[in-house]
């Protein structure tokens, strides 16, 4: 457990802005700041953070909250794995009572897994720094790849012993679970024995955003034709190699700063491009280019060069990757490498300023670079000249933005010497077909993310209520305390000053009301105990709230979707706000709130009616009967006050 001061100390120092910056690009837009919502795929940014309201939301799909609510949601942590995280961010020191066993024991399987792999990290470092087989074998390998003791440490790089069960006996002594360990794939359990995965090879942490270990690769040091060169954590509840690329951890804040990603095969391809002052680099690690990586690139960059080795037949197989770049509205350039050469081994051979050279001479778009490569195959073939320009055109359909597209058509035409009313003939026939349209169509509303099924209670009359609630609640956290009027006591003659927050809690507490909404209902006791206190609470409590629901939705309530432009400001134009006709808006609200019980009431009593007429209970009845109408004259009389306003 985190002591509550500590986690005032968290939430105190944690800046909105700063803190989802390291995940998201953001613009300043008038007062607050725009992305591309990191937890749906979108084309337009509606993602929108508040460093006054020190809020985020998206008004795509609705994600809303503060900076621990974002931690949460964007790395899947815990409430208190993410104040976890914010203390380390901002230098807090963090002190938990021990825990229980019983308390150990309830940990989620992902808290666990990551712990583990967090272990295991920090034990193949220790093997390849400060033992005899590690610095003889695995550092020297390192060193005489060329890579430095700084870039070493940077990526966190290891060793793992020969000894087939090193590892495992070792985290099995220390107290780590045999399930987790198989699990997270870095031992592999066969019958009766239990070994390590990765035993005799080099170790590179695969590493998420906010630089949790997810998984490793390995790399042997010895020949042997019957054991892979690579091998990879197998997918596990943390680690899946489709949404992950390596070394975005290392690379994103270079990647927002020079608005361009470069896009490599291998770990060491990494490595030899920051050693070389490259640091806006990620790796694909080997496997195919998939959706989500290029997605994830997308969010720190539209911009990504990719570096292909000089080898042909590798290039061709992985020319699918282009197409989705292309697909997901992003500029793509291609550099192609010295024959027999990859970035690795490139980087070497030339000086630091020779390499950057390199690659800003020869970056080319993916239409000439297509064009070069497959030309020399076709020979002056016709028919293979007519496949090139099928193959062009495949892929500039993709792409979404039609002047994109109307551009390449234009270059396409040049290069290839062919007319461009031809090229636009093919490439709409392409979008046109329908099997073109379900594979590349741009996820609009429809793809977002489907919120999990609630258990719904089986009585329904309550969520008349909801809405209602929830206008009472933001009123609360907008207005409270502000006048809302002032009356002259009779028993001393002197004015008084009624508040939001003094009118609504007397309305609603007099009356006996509840709300039915368990996060809503806290939020008022909140209020009722400060009402009582003669206080307010200040402007960040509910927003930093140590319930993540109460700041959840203290945070969807205060955030607006619009916002007067500053032109009106600036013109000085009269523009009549919510708060200038708080005297109308407040007890409308409270109406409404007291009508909606009503109805509920009435639907409850409704249901009970039913029940008394088959159990043929005439007494029951009549009461029930008699209280329906006690509430239809309350509910006309509210109506009337609204402006004989039709009440269902």
């Amino acid at each position: 457990m985190i002591d509550r001061q500590t986690i005032e100390r968290i939430l105190d120092a944690a800046q909105i802005v700063d803190v989802v910056q390291e995940f998201v690009p953001l613009k300043k837009r008038g007062v607050n700041y725009l992305g591309l919502c990191p937890f749906h795929n979108e084309k337009t940014p509606s993602f929108t953070v508040s460093p006054s309201k020190e809020i985020f939301k998206c008004f795509g799909c609705g994600k809303v909250g503060n900076s621990v609510n974002f931690i949460m949601e964007h790395e899947h942590l815990t409430y208190p794995e993410a104040l976890k995280y914010l203390a380390r961010k901002y230098h807090i020191e963090v002190v938990e009572k021990e825990r229980s066993p019983e308390e150990i024991e309830k940990q989620n399987e992902r808290e666990s897994l990551l712990v583990v792999t967090a272990y295991a990290a920090r034990q193949f470092t220790e093997n390849l720094l400060h033992s005899d087989e590690g610095i003889n074998i695995g550092l020297a390998y390192f060193r005489e790849r060329g890579f430095r003791q700084e870039t070493v440490k940077k990526f966190e790089l290891g060793y793992s012993f020969e000894q087939r069960d090193a590892f495992t006996k070792k985290a099995l002594e220390d107290g780590y679970k045999e399930d987790f360990l198989v699990k997270t794939g870095l031992s592999i359990r066969h019958e009766e024995r239990i070994f390590d995965r990765f035993s005799g090879r080099v170790m590179f942490p695969i590493h998420s955003l906010s630089g949790q270990v997810l998984g490793f690769g390995g790399r042997i040091l010895k020949s042997d034709a019957r054991t892979a060169k690579y091998l990879n954590s197998p997918e596990s509840e943390i680690y899946h190699k489709s949404k992950i690329v390596y070394g975005i951890f290392q690379a994103r804040r270079a990647i927002m700063q020079e608005d361009k990603c470069f896009l490599v095969e291998g770990y060491t391809d990494v490595m030899s491009l920051h050693e070389v002052g490259i640091e806006n680099v990620v790796a694909s690690s080997g496997t195919s280019l998939t959706q989500e990586q290029v997605r994830l690139i997308k969010r720190f960059t539209p911009n990504i060069t990719i570096l292909y080795d000089g080898d042909a037949a590798g290039i061709k197989a992985s020319l699918r990757g282009i197409d989705l770049v292309l697909e997901e509205g992003m500029n793509v350039k291609i550099v192609l490498l010295p024959d027999g050469e990859d970035p690795d081994s490139y980087s070497k051979k030339v000086s630091n300023s020779d390499f950057t050279k390199y690659i800003k001479d020869h970056e080319t778009d993916f239409i000439r670079f297509k064009t070069q490569l497959l030309l020399a195959e076709s020979n002056n073939d016709p028919v293979l000249k007519a496949n090139l320009i099928r193959d062009v055109v495949r892929s500039i359909a993709v792409i979404p933005e039609t002047i994109i597209r109307t551009v390449y058509i234009k270059e396409c035409s040049m290069v290839l010497e062919v007319a461009e009313p031809v090229l636009y003939n093919e490439v709409n026939k392409l979008r046109q077909q329908k099997s073109f349209q379900e594979r590349n169509k741009y996820p609009g509303p429809e793809d977002l993310p489907v919120p999990p099924v609630q258990s719904v209670k089986p009585v329904q009359f309550k969520t008349v209520t909801y809405y209602s609630e929830k206008e009472i609640i933001r009123l609360l956290l907008k207005y409270s305390s502000r006048e809302l009027e002032r009356i002259l006591r009779k028993e001393d003659g002197k004015e008084e000053i009624i508040t939001v927050l003094d009118y609504i809690v007397k309305e609603i507490t007099t009356d006996e009301l509840s709300f039915d909404d368990p996060v809503c209902a806290r939020i008022f006791a909140d209020f009722r105990f400060y009402s009582d206190q003669g206080l307010f609470p200040g402007d960040k409590h509910f927003v930093k709230h140590e319930d993540p629901d109460i700041s959840r939705l203290s945070a969807d309530l205060l955030s607006d979707s619009h916002e007067l432009s500053r032109i009106w400001k600036d013109k000085q134009t009269f523009v009549e706000t919510e708060e200038m006709k708080l005297k109308d808006i407040v007890p409308d609200a409270v109406l409404k709130f007291k009508s909606d019980k009503i109805i509920a009431a009435r639907k409850e009593i409704m249901t009970l009616l039913e029940e008394a007429a088959k159990e043929g209970d005439n007494d029951k009845i009549l009461s029930l009967q008699k209280r329906y109408n006690t509430l239809s004259s309350a509910l006309g009389i509210i109506s009337k006050q609204l402006g004989n306003r039709i009440l269902l």
